[in-house]
Formats: structure tokens, C-alpha cells, sequence
């Protein structure tokens, strides 16, 4: 008996010790994942945006709704944010052309105001590395901005340059459809194709970003359409938000063969943080989950639950109107939420992290970098936001990753293809004066 009570003490103080190493070794690595997270340069490349929130009463100096805002940006310890100017897809006619172009064009000023009237103390837009790493040292934080989709740009392929000198230092020729410079992934879906590729006027204007120093990006086009970039382009590429095929089948995402090529062509992928893109199964339970709960909530409220097409047809007073119930009905509905999701949880950092070691592995650390998508349908449980940022980093440590490591990953990489990018567009403007 004194042997069997003495065992229990033993086995209960080992354990203890135990308890007592995991809590240090966690609180080592967490100070550390601190330490790096503070020195390192972290840039976000996919940040949508809406004009509403840059204006004078409404606008980024305050913690909005926002995913992205310099409040989050501070408290997430995120140093760049690649501001997007996206335009949807619609028919390939001038009229359109005309129309998406001023819808640009108000992106890329609600960006300026943000930057030289609201908040020039606070956030700053950079063009080069360069300017980065200054700004960053000033302790203010960086705005770069992308351009998702090149339909506005029309059939002019001067507008590139009006665009560059704006600001814009990546652009995809490409979003959700098919656009007059080339394919998208879209096409995926029913097997039809309007370029195969990139049209005669696509493969002008690769050139005419690589003679500007425009990152191509490749995130939206089509398999076909990554092929002919590859081909046409003199620079290195970015997937400015995709993860790896591999692990994830979704038409957004790049397979090993595109990785691979891109390592060759010297570019990089920036791992998006998009549940639907980085694990399909395990985000669809846990939508489905909250799903069945939420109507289950609005229908005892007698309220009706809208598909997209549905909110986009009613009127701004509308969809106001309906937006504040639903937020109601979506309160109510939490603490059942939270319980059903118990058995489908939802994809997290740790899922996101997946990716980035499996594309580490296949192409190495040089080629990986990190991106969102945040307000516009990105976000993962544990980096839902900006003000999570940190997490991402705390994940990367916690499976290893050294501090020169992460550093790449959170922007060195991509900075590396900037300089090189624009270091090519040098050698073409000094061969062709």
C-alpha cells in the first residue's frame, strides 16, 4: 500500500514537471515569436478596400469594421499593407472600359487621401523597397498598392503607365472571368476559354509592365494564361494571393508545376490566408454548421436570409436596413453557433502554415511569402484580421523557423522580386533611349 501511494506522489510530481517544462518551452517560444515579430518587416500583399471607409468622418486612422485599418496594423504588428484597386469583370466593350476605368481611378484616390490627407503621420506610400524600409524605420506604417485585374485599363495600354504613376507596383490582368488580355481560372468551370491563354494584346502588355518595373501578378489567370507569362515575361512573377493545388484543389491555388516554374523564373507565391483556398473540405463543414444554425435563427425571427444576388439588387437604404438585422439575427445566433462548430471547426493558422511549409519544401524559402486577402473574403480562425497578425508569426516559430527565415517569408522575398522587377525595367528604358 505505501509502495502504491508513494508511485502515485512520484508519477503526480513527474507529471507536474512535465505541465511545468511545456508552460516554459511554450513561454520561451512565445517570447521569441515576440522578439522576431517586432524586428522583422511584415507585408501583407492582398488587402481589398472600399471607398467608403476613406473619407473625411470615415476612414483608416479608426478602428472600422474593417479587417485592415492602422489601428489593427498596430496592435497586429503589421508593417505593410498592399492597398488593391479592384474592379469587377463585365462585358469586353468600351462603354465598360470607360466605366471601370473611373472606378479605378476613385480607388487609387481614396488611397492618396488616406496617405496625404488623413494620415500622412501615421501611414505612408512606398514604391520601392526602398521606401520601405525607410518608412518602416520612421515607425510609421506602409501602404503599396496592387491593381486586381486589368479590365480598366481598356484597350490602351498607356493607361498602365497612368496606373504605375499612381502607385500601382503589381497588377493581375485578370480577376473572375475572362478578361481582353487573357484567360482566367474561372474558366475552369465549364471548360471555356476565350484567349487559351493570353490574347496578342495580354503578351503586349507583360512587356509593358516589365518596361515599367509592374510586377505581374498571377493569382486570378488561368492555367494557360500562367504558362504565357511565364514565356513572355523578362522578370520574375508573384502570386500575390494563392496557396499550394497540392493541398487544396481549388482553380486559385498553383500546382506544382506552376511552383516550380516560378521558382525558375525567380518569383514568388504569397500563401493566402483564404479558408476556401487553403483547406475546402473543413471550411465547407464549418459554413454548412453555422449555416443550418443561423436559419434556423432567422426563421424564428420571420427574417429572410439573402443570397448575393439578392442583397446587390436592393437600394442603399435597403440593404442598410437589412444589413442591421442581419447583424441582429447573427448575434442571437452566436452562442448556438459556437456550440455546432464544436464538431467542424474552422480552418486556422496552424492549416494556413500547412501551406507555407509545403511550399518551402518544394520550392525553398526563397520563393514563399504571406498575404490575406483581408476585406475580401480572406481571414482564417487566429488571423482574422490585422490586429492577429502576430499569430502567424508565433506559428512559423513554434514549427522552427528561424528568425532570417521568417524575415523572408514576411517580405524579404517579395522585396527582392521588387528590386528585380524594377532593375529590369531599367536595363529595357536605358537599351531602348
Amino acid at each position: 500500500m505505501k509502495f502504491t501511494i508513494m508511485s502515485l506522489i512520484l508519477l503526480i510530481i513527474f507529471q507536474n514537471n512535465l505541465i511545468g517544462q511545456e508552460k516554459n518551452s511554450s513561454d520561451k517560444l512565445y517570447k521569441k515569436a515576440k522578439q522576431i515579430h517586432e524586428k522583422v518587416i511584415t507585408i501583407d500583399t492582398h488587402d481589398d478596400i472600399n471607398i467608403n471607409n476613406f473619407t473625411k468622418n470615415r476612414n483608416y486612422t479608426q478602428n472600422l469594421s474593417s479587417q485592415v485599418n492602422i489601428p489593427k496594423m498596430i496592435k497586429g504588428g503589421l508593417d505593410v499593407a498592399w492597398l488593391i484597386v479592384y474592379t469587377g469583370q463585365g462585358d469586353l466593350d468600351e462603354k465598360n472600359y470607360d466605366k471601370v476605368y473611373k472606378e479605378a481611378i476613385a480607388k487609387f484616390d481614396a488611397i492618396h487621401r488616406l496617405v496625404e490627407v488623413y494620415a500622412p503621420d501615421k501611414i505612408e506610400l512606398a514604391l520601392n523597397s526602398s521606401d520601405v524600409k525607410r518608412i518602416n524605420k520612421s515607425g510609421k506604417k506602409v501602404v503599396m498598392i496592387g491593381v486586381e485585374n486589368a479590365y480598366p485599363i481598356g484597350t490602351d495600354l498607356s493607361n498602365i503607365e497612368k496606373f504605375y504613376d499612381l502607385g500601382a507596383r503589381y497588377m493581375s490582368l485578370s480577376h473572375q472571368g475572362h478578361s481582353q488580355y487573357c484567360d482566367s481560372n474561372t474558366g475552369e468551370k465549364d471548360n471555356v476559354w476565350l484567349h487559351n491563354g493570353l490574347s496578342e494584346i495580354g503578351i503586349k502588355a507583360v512587356k509593358e509592365m516589365n518596361r515599367l518595373g509592374m510586377m505581374i501578378d498571377v493569382s486570378h489567370p488561368s492555367k494557360e494564361s500562367f504558362m504565357d507569362m511565364i514565356k513572355y515575361s523578362k522578370a520574375p512573377l508573384i502570386a500575390s494571393h494563392s496557396s499550394a493545388r497540392a493541398l487544396c484543389n481549388h482553380s486559385r491555388d498553383l500546382d506544382d508545376e506552376q511552383l516550380l516554374l516560378l521558382k525558375e523564373n525567380g518569383g514568388v507565391v504569397q500563401t493566402v490566408a483564404f479558408a476556401g483556398y487553403v483547406n475546402i473540405e473543413k471550411n465547407n463543414a464549418y459554413r454548412n454548421a453555422k449555416k443550418v444554425v443561423l436559419e434556423k435563427i432567422a426563421k424564428e425571427n420571420g427574417f429572410d436570409i439573402l443570397n448575393w444576388k439578392e442583397r446587390n439588387e436592393l437600394s442603399k437604404t435597403d440593404i442598410n436596413i437589412y444589413n442591421n438585422r442581419l447583424k441582429e439575427i447573427k448575434t442571437q445566433a452566436n452562442p448556438l453557433i459556437a456550440e455546432a462548430v464544436k464538431k467542424s471547426p474552422p480552418v486556422n493558422v496552424s492549416d494556413f502554415v500547412d501551406h507555407i511549409d509545403y511550399m518551402v519544401k518544394l520550392i525553398g524559402i526563397n520563393h514563399v511569402g504571406i498575404s490575406s486577402d483581408f476585406d475580401g473574403g480572406g481571414g482564417i480562425s487566429g488571423w482574422n484580421d490585422a490586429s492577429e497578425t502576430f499569430n502567424v508569426t508565433y506559428e512559423l516559430v513554434k514549427r522552427g523557423y528561424t528568425e532570417k527565415e521568417i524575415a523572408k517569408l514576411w517580405g524579404l522575398n517579395l522585396l527582392r522580386v521588387l528590386d528585380e522587377v524594377q532593375k529590369i525595367a531599367q536595363e529595357i528604358q536605358n537599351k531602348n533611349n
